[in-house]
This record gives C-alpha cells, sequence and structure tokens, in this order.
C-alpha cells in the first residue's frame, strides 16, 4: 500500500471529484504553490496511485439502455482454465468489470448494451459460446440509486 499524506488525500478527492482542473486551481484549494501539487501529482502517477484519467460517460445518452450483471459459474477451476475465462472476458467490449469473487458464483460481471435483444444476442453468441462454463445467472438495472468512482480517502 502507497503511503499518502493529508495533502495527497486532499489532491485525489479533488480530482476524483474533477480530474479537469489545471494544477493551478488544484494549488489553490488546497494551499500550496503549483509546483509542489504538480510534484506530488506526478509522484502519485508513477507509482501508480492515480491509474488514469477519464471522462464518464452517461451510458442512456449514448443509447446504452441496459446494464446487466451476471453471475457465472465454471465447471473446471484449474489456473489455466481461470486465466482462460478472464482472458475472454477482457475481449468482450460488453462487459465492463468482471471481478473474481468468492460464495456461490465464481465471477461476477457488468454488462451494458443496447436492449434486451443484444444482451440475449451477447448471451447466446458471445458468453455461451465459451467452455466450462456451468451457469449464468442475469440480474438487470431497473433504477441507478447511487453511482460513483470515487473512493473515499
Amino acid at each position: 500500500m502507497e503511503k499518502i499524506d493529508k495533502l495527497d488525500k486532499k489532491i485525489l478527492n479533488i480530482l476524483q471529484k474533477d480530474c479537469s482542473l489545471n494544477t493551478k486551481e488544484i494549488a489553490e484549494v488546497v494551499g500550496l504553490s503549483t509546483t509542489p501539487v504538480y510534484e506530488r501529482i506526478k509522484k502519485m502517477e508513477n507509482k501508480g496511485v492515480i491509474k488514469s484519467y477519464v471522462a464518464l460517460v452517461d451510458n442512456n445518452k449514448v443509447g446504452k439502455t441496459l446494464v446487466a450483471y451476471c453471475n457465472v459459474s465454471l465447471q473446471l477451476h484449474s489456473t489455466p482454465l481461470l486465466k482462460k475465462f478472464e482472458l475472454a472476458m477482457s475481449k468482450f467490449p460488453e462487459i465492463i468489470e468482471c471481478y473474481h469473487i468468492a460464495g456461490s458464483f465464481d465471477y461476477l460481471l457488468k454488462i451494458i448494451v443496447d436492449d434486451m435483444n443484444h444482451y440475449q444476442d451477447f448471451i447466446k453468441n458471445g458468453l455461451a459460446s465459451l467452455d466450462n462454463i456451468a451457469h449464468a445467472q442475469s440480474s438487470f438495472v431497473m433504477t441507478e440509486v447511487k453511482h460513483s468512482t470515487a473512493i473515499k480517502l
């Protein structure tokens, strides 16, 4: 775990809220000059604390109206088969998150597609075409109650 101090946390909280702010704007909020803020940000980028900067897109406004969570159980659990499954998951653009989990299922997938027809096609011609899948169970989002990408620091 990377050691970060209070100022780093302040900077990270600002960036998590709005990463389009420039270094000068961030420096004004945290009460430092521009150079130390720039150096702190670069240090956190180099150490992997800050992984990337992205634009968060509203899936509904780009026509991706169906959000599904799919629990997947595998038949066999050898390391090569797990790696093969994980590699396959990384190649499906519909899958935006994939977690190897403990519990009743082996993996949890977050899938975003246009509509139910697209989802059915993805399941039939994508997921179901893979070897080693024992069971898949889908749940569909009706209302997004809370969605955040910020980690409380």
